[in-house]
């Protein structure tokens, strides 16, 4: 009995023994899984005041505004992903700088004059798709294509030659992959971030637009949402860092692994921001580079890292430096070590002159936000070809006794071509559907300058990420005098580059009685005699003077309007042969503006 109950007393404490063990195992667990969870670090530095006075109501805040954000977010991207149309598994380049042309879109919404650098070329042919003229399978980088046209001038009847470099790549989806990011994102928290997304901040009290909703969103709240969409499009290995500025730049957050961050506690931060102050755009760059020039060097490896700056503005510095070479040094600079820059554009009066200039740099791009919603379905399907730059200086050299390059229409640096050389800074990556890729043609303009057809000589040279030199030369002839097209994609980027031209000699005359200050060289430009010409070598267009700016009204007068009907007729008669029903957006807007009337009343057709 007594050695039974001895036997119970062992069994019961080598129970109790393992019940201690498996008590303190279970609490071993759970307390490694809490240091797990402690691992990911909130790093947020900055505090407004009023933020450190009431920190806690605004976390209050920020975790109920997320809360309701985060969902959303991923069920558009679910959503995005199950209404996508099957993926081409090729991919093509586009070129950097504009992405789009929403911002010229967005001031004629609202009844505003566009400026004049917010309609580009190469941003309108981001919105279309490309048949590039590729007739053999790409096996390397990058295979240019060429594609010849021959139409006439709509005005004054002269002959004009054109040959498309389509922008064709070896690349696919299946083995496209971008490098791991160390990323830094530059927020402008100035006063002028407080405005309204649909209205211009330097207008006089009361003068300011708001169409559509009683209380439309602040550029903030804009520019604060997109920035929380972009962060669910980091991998655990990129690196994310922040910097605000306002009269001087802050650092907000350092850069550090994604998977080491507690990215719901950024989120809340980046969501409780404020605008205050004035805007030193140049001191938030310069704490942008600063993040990314400090980390060890085998962290900047291009074959492996890709270091970029994402700059959020409305582009209106009032504080620091306004010249363009201040800020456009910092981003060229920076972009000999590897560092590239891509700028997004907030708000109706989103200043695009300054950054179209910044954007011309090696491995630069820029966007406008039109709303949170469109720029999160952006990202949903662009996100990687935007931050990975592949092929850097290009450079086409035509050798031709007869033709020579008189313009260039889809690239940044067309203000660097010359009559026998075109120059692209850079290519990206793009998608492809039905064998057409998206933004991936530049649209060359030939001059006849022989009386024969000889074979064109045409060599290409260009860089990959590690600074290889790639070539390949090929060659074209023009063998009719007519009207001539080799495929819908060279004649869809004509018809589209007129287009652009027609609007852009329209916002020069029309801004002779705006903001910026320019000559008037003559009333009105003669297109009868001169032909539908190049906008950017107009004498007229002057530099601006201040990079703060007022709106000016949508007003189109009486001699344009003219203009805008005749060439709608030519739009459609070419769309139908196009046969793209994309077009019609373009034909929308010229349709609007012949028929907007001008508070001034003076007739400026001139037929000469």
């Amino acid at each position: 009995m007594e050695e039974n109950m001895k036997r119970t007393g062992l069994k019961i404490g080598f129970m109790a023994l393992c019940l201690l063990g498996f008590g303190t195992q279970f609490s071993h667990t759970a307390s490694v899984i809490e240091d797990e969870e402690k691992e990911l670090i909130d790093d947020w530095e900055y505090l407004t005041q009023t933020q450190n006075a009431d920190i806690t109501i605004q976390k209050s805040v920020g975790a109920n505004t997320l809360s309701k954000a985060l969902p959303r977010m991923k069920a558009m991207a679910e959503t995005s992903i199950m209404a996508a149309s099957p993926v081409a598994d090729s991919l093509g380049f586009s070129v950097g700088g504009a992405k789009d042309a929403d911002n010229f879109f967005q001031n004629l919404e609202e009844g505003y004059l566009p400026r004049y650098s917010s309609l580009t070329y190469e941003g309108l042919f981001y919105d279309y798709s490309f048949d590039t003229g590729q007739e053999q399978k790409c096996e390397d980088l990058f295979c240019p294509s060429y594609a010849r046209g021959i139409t006439r001038d709509l005005f004054s009847g002269t002959t004009d030659y054109y040959l498309s470099v389509g922008l064709n790549s070896g690349l696919t989806e299946a083995n496209f992959q971008r490098k791991k990011l160390n990323i830094v994102v530059v927020l402008d928290i100035s006063g002028s971030m407080g405005a309204p997304f649909n209205a211009y901040y330097y207008d006089h009290p009361g003068n300011g637009k708001i169409h559509n909703e009683e209380h439309p969103k602040s550029k903030m709240e804009i520019a604060n949402q997109s920035i929380v969409a972009m962060l669910q499009h980091l991998h655990p290995d990129d690196r994310f860092g922040m910097v605000l500025f306002d009269n001087r730049g802050y650092r907000a957050k350092p850069l550090r692994l994604v998977d080491k961050t507690d990215m719901k506690a950024i989120s809340r931060h980046i969501l409780d921001l404020q605008p205050n102050g004035g805007t030193n755009m140049a001191s938030g760059m310069q704490k942008g580079i600063e993040q990314l020039t400090q980390i060890q060097a085998d962290l900047k490896n291009p074959a492996v890292y890709e270091n970029r700056i994402i700059f959020l503005t409305d582009a209106m510095p009032n504080r620091g430096e306004l010249s363009k070479n201040g800020i456009f040094n910092m981003v060229k600079n920076a972009s000999a070590r590897n560092i590239f820059t891509s700028f997004i554009g907030i708000g109706v009066d989103f200043n695009p002159d300054l950054v179209e200039h910044i954007t011309k740099t090696r491995g630069a791009n820029y966007f406008a936000v039109h709303s949170s919603k469109d720029f999160q379905k952006r990202l949903d399907e662009e996100f990687d070809f935007m931050v990975t730059p592949l092929v850097f200086n290009l450079e086409l050299k035509l050798s031709s006794p007869d033709y020579e390059i008189a313009g260039v229409f889809g690239s940044p640096e067309a203000n660097l071509a010359t009559g026998e050389m075109m120059k692209i800074n850079t290519l990206f990556p793009s998608s492809t559907e039905d064998e057409e890729v998206r933004g991936g043609v530049v649209l060359v303009k030939l001059r006849k300058t022989g009386h024969s057809n000889r074979p064109i000589q045409l060599s290409v040279s260009y860089n990959d990420r590690s600074g290889r030199t790639f070539h390949n030369s090929d060659t074209v002839r023009f063998n009719q005098t007519e009207n001539q097209w080799d495929n819908r994609g060279i004649q869809k980027a004509v018809l589209l580059s007129e287009y652009v031209s027609l609007l852009k000699n329209w916002l020069i005359d029309s801004r002779k009685s705006c903001n910026n200050s320019v000559t008037p060289v003559i009333p009105c430009f003669p297109y009868y005699e001169r032909g539908l010409v190049n906008p950017d070598f107009r004498p007229e267009w002057s530099e601006i003077k201040t990079w703060e700016q007022q709106s000016c009204p949508l007003e189109v007068s009486e001699g344009y309007q003219k203009l805008f009907s005749i060439f709608s007729t030519h739009f459609v008669s070419e769309m139908e042969m196009i046969n793209d029903s994309t077009l019609q957006k373009e034909l929308d807007v010229l349709n609007r503006l012949k028929g907007n009337s001008s508070g001034h009343r003076k007739d400026d057709w001139k037929i000469q």
